[in-house]
């Protein structure tokens, strides 16, 4: 196999605020895997909170030349196990490169990832549309401009039940609440029972990571389910999060790309968690890979190309949170322009 690295700046439609960061652009790198006249695509994009950068993917990925060049490929399972311990200090690459070893795969079986799963797509759960933090009249108007039937909204600002109640006035759509670490246990509990009269679903990491005596006491006493984002990264956080959230949301570039992930959801499903999987506002190449996932999902966030302008890909889009599947074999993600 061949493999080649393209780097981006991605810009977003709107500027993008959480609890810790705001961002108007994000780079991103596209793993490349060239096998048998066929192309695999995979994505990583930079993240502070990781301390991810695209020159390190890029330099990860690229270090695995010589190695990929006469590896006898067979699945992209055997070859994550592979070359995971050289890049477990590097999931984003990780991810970039599974991601691309899938689609690989999916082309030279000439299947879509979730048929060679055996997934039902009719089972796919819709995914929700991202509402950052901003003042309440343009979170409003964000949300009126795309009519959606089930919306997150990044909260952990001093005025989040203020944001709850203007945007519930504005529709009828399910609303599910994201703090990104920035709730404190009792906030947190309070928060719980305001937001089940608004009828929100579930509370995405209301409280920091490491808290986890806190979030003992949440989960005792919560309204509203509890899900782990920041908390569950790897593998083996699924079972550190029994007991402490009700459900997991996995990342690919967190833990590390399709593999794992597939893997973590068998995991939870058997601790009886809810499983999400959601996205890092990546392009197409990186959002197509979760659809395959979906219908194995009680809840999906893959709206990420949705918030970038210009996008410099194409995949599996969504129509008013409905995946709209294209049967093209792989992740079904391409490059407009192929650079290598």
């Amino acid at each position: 196999m061949y493999i080649s690295v393209t780097k981006q700046t991605l810009a977003f439609q709107h500027p993008f605020r959480i609890s810790r960061s705001c961002r108007t652009t994000i780079n991103n790198a596209i793993a490349i895997l060239k096998h048998k006249n066929f192309s695999g695509y995979g994505e990583a994009t930079a993240n502070a909170y990781y301390h991810i950068n695209t020159e390190k993917i890029e330099k990860d990925l690229l270090a695995l030349t010589e190695f990929l060049a006469t590896y006898p490929f067979s699945t992209p399972e055997k070859l994550w196990e592979v070359v995971q311990p050289q890049l477990a200090k590097n999931t984003f690459a990780l991810c970039a490169l599974d991601e691309a070893a899938h689609d690989l795969y999916g082309k030279l079986s000439n299947k879509p990832l979730h048929d060679l799963w055996n997934l039902d797509i009719k089972n796919a759960p819709l995914s929700n549309y991202t509402l950052g933090i901003d003042e309440i009249p343009l979170m409003v108007k964000k949300m009126k401009a795309t009519p959606w039937p089930v919306y997150k909204i990044k909260l952990g600002t001093e005025h989040d039940l203020e944001i709850v109640k203007a945007l519930r006035k504005e529709t009828d759509a399910f609303l599910r609440v994201d703090a990104n670490c920035g709730w404190e246990v009792d906030q947190s509990i309070n928060f719980s029972k305001e937001l089940k009269k608004l009828g929100v679903e579930f509370i995405e990491q209301p409280l920091p990571a490491t808290d986890l005596e806190g979030m003992k006491e949440v989960f005792k006493h919560t309204a509203l389910p509890i899900i782990a984002d920041e908390s569950c990264i790897l593998e083996q956080d699924v079972e550190k999060c029994e007991g402490y959230f009700h459900g997991v949301n996995i990342k690919l570039m967190k833990c590390g790309g399709i593999t794992p992930a597939r893997r973590m959801i068998a995991k939870a499903k058997l601790r009886n968690m809810k499983v999400m999987v959601g996205c890092m506002t990546e392009s197409s190449v990186g959002i197509s890979p979760i659809a395959h996932l979906a219908p194995s999902l009680d809840y999906v966030d893959m709206d990420g190309a949705m918030l970038i302008k210009d996008e410099f890909a194409t995949g599996i889009q969504l129509e008013e949170g409905k995946i709209m599947y294209n049967g093209l074999p792989g992740t079904g993600a391409s490059l407009n322009n192929e650079v290598t």
